[in-house]
């Protein structure tokens, strides 16, 4: 075992995690309205082509010109992202290089280019390819920088929950058995539907901010009230489908992530009939005592609405976080071993794998190698927990995670409400209700509503990738790998030097960009 154990300075560790989260969140704020935009530029784009009206291609262009802005910076942001992979955590890289690399070598060798094609026709061609032809482009664009989230999101999936690999004793490397079970897995096909419709909502509510702002200041008149039309249905369809999607991730996350659904919850203890917590005392600065605490203080719950959530059954079993930590049996009969037993599990395996390295370096027989992988391979489930020192080690921290999914949750029904109400009342119906309010001629409160919704959008945006993120600690990979093991064997200063300097550089650019549309917006769309 001890080949195996690293000699990590422990503030590395946090460095480390600390430079990839503040990456991630930057390039977040970019990615989304990305995706967002692409919806709404494309349906303009397409009445222009339909109607002919040159209203629509200046909309159409006004909206491509927000995009381009957003989309440079976001490509920035994320290539640093993937060098950090084997700056920071290089380790982790040759652990599951051989599967992790294959989605994101795709994302940048198909959809990066497919949206760099095509993106220059969408911004140059209009008057050099048929208006068929600039539509296919437009909508091409988006489609490839949806492809390119599709990739990178089969790579974090596959982080949540592995499959279609095998570990090599030789190699010391987990490589890809079938690449089908990487990409389709059913992790992957949930994470992407809800992380993509949930940033179409970002879209439209900026959007419908910026036509807010043209009513308000009486100007741009028409294409702040069919823009907002668009928007108002592209949300309001985006809302109620990451409603949709959010279920079924958080039925995939209950099987295959229990630890990070009960931190969620608060839950300590689980069952049978449990109901989904609306609100409880959990501080937001320290771990709560769930090992002596039966359950959250001054929870109020939804009676049997958890249960509901994790199985499709009102009476369905949640193990809660001392369920996992000390083992449990559900009502079916399935039991699962307590962490303290993966511990040990996991130390056999690195010792076996230490074991079996050492006899083939010294030309053992064939009979004691196959002695050392049949025990291996009989707790290779639990291989990550072997780095573990206690239990607790286990749990991640409760209140970022629980907070975290109330303000995405609390965010998503309140934009629910919002398209809604801005769907009623840019086509005024039902008349009995809506006939006398003109969205044109509103009090300036009513636009204020939609431009402070903007930070809002985003904010319950970076609160779902908490919750995805900070919900599995403390893994890079679901059960294989915890965050210490994968980082890189090196100084911790360069670490902090460069997380310093990124957050001058992305804060930076985040500035800039928020200049630049800003005056684009003030400026307006051309006449053509």
């Amino acid at each position: 075992m001890n080949d195996l154990l690293l000699n990590i300075d422990e503030s590395f560790v946090d460095w480390a995690r600390a430079q990839f989260a503040l990456t991630a969140i930057y390039h977040w704020l970019f990615v989304p309205l990305t995706l967002g935009l692409a919806v709404i530029m494309g349906i303009c784009e397409t009445r222009w082509y339909q109607t002919r009206d040159t209203f629509w291609r200046d909309t159409a262009m006004f909206w491509q010109r927000l995009f381009g802005i957003n989309f440079a910076m976001g490509v920035a942001t994320g290539i640093i992202l993937e060098f950090e992979f084997g700056t920071n955590w290089s380790n982790y890289s040759w652990f599951v290089g051989d599967i992790f690399g294959a989605p994101l070598a795709i994302e940048g060798i198909v959809a990066f280019f497919m949206e760099s094609t095509f993106v220059a026709v969408m911004y140059f061609g209009w008057k050099k390819v048929s208006p068929g032809f600039h539509l296919a482009s437009t909508w091409l664009t988006g489609l490839g920088a949806t492809i390119s989230a599709w990739w990178i999101l089969v790579a974090n999936a596959w982080m949540q929950c592995p499959v279609g690999c095998e570990f090599n004793p030789d190699t010391m490397r987990n490589e890809m058995t079938s690449f089908l079970d990487v990409a389709l897995s059913p992790f992957a096909v949930g994470k992407f539907c809800h992380t993509v419709i949930s940033s179409w909502i970002i879209g439209a509510v900026f959007v419908a901010a910026v036509s807010c702002w043209y009513l308000w200041k009486k100007r741009e008149e028409r294409l702040a009230k069919e823009s907002i039309k668009i928007a108002a249905w592209v949300g309001l369809f985006a809302s109620l489908g990451a409603g949709a999607t959010g279920h079924v991730a958080g039925q995939q996350v209950a099987q295959s992530q229990p630890m990070k659904l009960a931190a969620m919850e608060a839950l300590y203890n689980g069952g049978t009939d449990q109901g989904l917590t609306a609100v409880a005392l959990i501080s937001p600065f320290s771990q709560p005592d769930y090992i002596n605490e039966p359950s959250a203080p001054l929870k109020i719950e939804m009676p049997y609405f958890l249960s509901m959530m994790a199985t499709n059954d009102f009476h369905g079993f949640v193990p809660g976080i001392n369920d996992i930590l000390n083992g449990y049996t559900t009502p079916e009969g399935k039991t699962e071993p307590s962490v303290d037993e993966k511990i040990s599990r996991g130390r056999q395996a690195i010792n076996a794998l230490s074991a079996y390295r050492k006899a083939k370096k010294e030309g053992a027989d064939e009979a004691t190698l196959n002695d050392q992988l049949t025990i291996l391979n009989k707790n290779m489930q639990y291989f990550g927990y072997g780095f573990m020192k206690d239990k607790r080690q286990a749990v991640p921290f409760i209140p970022v995670n629980f907070w975290a999914f109330r303000i995405m949750v609390g965010l998503g029904c309140i934009f629910i409400l919002f398209f809604a109400v801005l769907l009623a009342v840019s086509y005024q119906y039902p008349k009995q209700l809506f006939a006398k309010y003109d969205i044109a001629a509103l009090p300036a409160w009513h636009y204020i509503i939609a431009i402070i919704l903007v930070p809002l959008a985003y904010i319950a945006s970076e609160s779902g990738w908490i919750v995805a993120e900070l919900g599995r600690q403390p893994w890079t990979i679901q059960d294989m790998l915890p965050t210490w093991v994968g980082v890189s064997n090196i100084d911790s200063t360069s670490v902090a030097v460069t997380f310093f300097l990124f957050l001058f550089l992305f804060t930076l650019m985040l500035a800039v960009e928020i200049n630049i549309l800003l005056k684009q917006i003030k400026k307006g769309p051309e006449r053509h």
